[in-house]
């Protein structure tokens, strides 16, 4: 059985990773920014309230956590603010990479002893498809892909500097949820059970890699 912390756990594929991870029996720890407001994910999870954004939230939640072993780190939650060349604002840039890049960077770093303390601890970071430069044929989404290809280098670094602890960036595929009105190629049910077999399969040789949820590697 292992601990897991899932960050923007009351939604979408957040409470699909909580509900599947609980129920092959892991201890499973689910954040959202109130964790009063997360009934669904309170039915299979420790619900912990976490705003990825502010250094006393994640703070405070990791010293809820202090001398607990976690077993596996997804850093899930994200925002996405839809932009073009004419409604892009500096706001909304750094907004989405407050959460999407910087957000995983401060959970991580403040839980390194407590991935330290597993034997056998990894480390998910969910980012996108959109944060590859080699792959973008279409333009626009300015602050949401400039945060997922920050995170894609957050990720690389953290493989190093963790070492060997393996870290890993994931791209779940376009997941019908409110995130993205609904509208998606697979529920988030199957993109976790998907992201779930990789994670399990990680080992240090996969290590900062950047992976499709059907486990071929996307383009940097």
């Amino acid at each position: 059985m292992a601990t897991v912390v899932v960050t923007g756990a009351n939604r979408g594929i957040g409470l699909a990773f909580a509900r599947a991870l609980a129920a092959r029996g892991d201890t499973v720890i689910g954040t959202a920014r109130e964790a009063s407001r997360a009934p669904e994910l309170a039915e299979v999870a420790r619900v912990a309230s976490l705003d990825v954004r502010d250094d006393a939230s994640v703070a405070a939640f990791a010293a809820s956590l202090e001398g607990q072993a976690v077993d596996l780190l997804i850093n899930n939650a994200g925002i996405l603010l839809p932009d073009d060349l004419a409604s892009v604002t500096a706001d909304t840039v750094l907004a989405q990479l407050d959460t999407n890049a910087v957000g995983p960077l401060r959970v991580t770093q403040a839980l390194r002893a407590n991935l330290a303390a597993a034997p056998a601890a990894k480390v998910a970071n969910i980012t996108s498809r959109m944060g590859s430069i080699a792959d973008n044929g279409s333009g626009r989404f300015y602050g949401y892909r400039s945060s997922k290809a920050a995170l894609n280098a957050i990720t690389v670094s953290l493989a190093r500097d963790l070492a060997p602890i393996p870290v890993v960036a994931l791209h779940p595929g376009m997941v019908a949820t409110d995130m993205v009105g609904g509208h998606g190629d697979v529920t988030p049910d199957e993109a976790a059970a998907k992201l779930l077999g990789l994670i399990d399969a990680l080992d240090a040789e996969g290590s900062g890699g950047f992976l499709h949820r059907d486990g071929y590697a996307l383009p940097w």
